[in-house]
């Protein structure tokens, strides 16, 4: 049985590549946004990796990610964040905050197929 993974990305062009270098190793699940996210996660499904990136509509992916580890359900999930900040504080305050992994934009899809595989594997 393949692992899920959920990708929270306002721009459905980084979700249908991240799918396309993923789709054969793992369940992919899109969201447009961590409200409908969030929502999608309370209506029982539970992945087993979040990708999310942080500037987004609605919620920021660094809200996202604060509420995730504050939730009892979904603490345990691990979350790799996407983002075209490339700021040395951003990176360590998000690691600080529970997120697995950062990775900036633009990113190798194959790098982050790796890095994925050593997380959930």
């Amino acid at each position: 049985m393949k692992k899920k993974v959920l990708v929270v990305d306002d721009k459905e062009q980084i979700a249908k590549i991240i799918y396309a270098y993923l789709h054969a190793d793992y369940d992919c699940f899109y969201q447009q946004n961590p409200v409908q996210a969030v929502e999608w996660l309370h209506q029982g499904n539970m992945p087993d990796l979040i990708i999310s990136d942080i500037r987004m509509p609605e919620m920021r992916g660094d809200e996202f990610l604060h509420l995730l580890k504050h939730d009892e359900l979904f603490r345990h999930v691990p979350v790799v964040m996407l983002s075209s900040e490339d700021s040395t504080s951003e990176r360590i305050r998000l690691l600080e905050q529970g997120a697995e992994d950062y990775i900036v934009k633009p990113f190798n899809p194959m790098e982050l197929k790796i890095r994925i595989k050593k997380i959930l594997d």
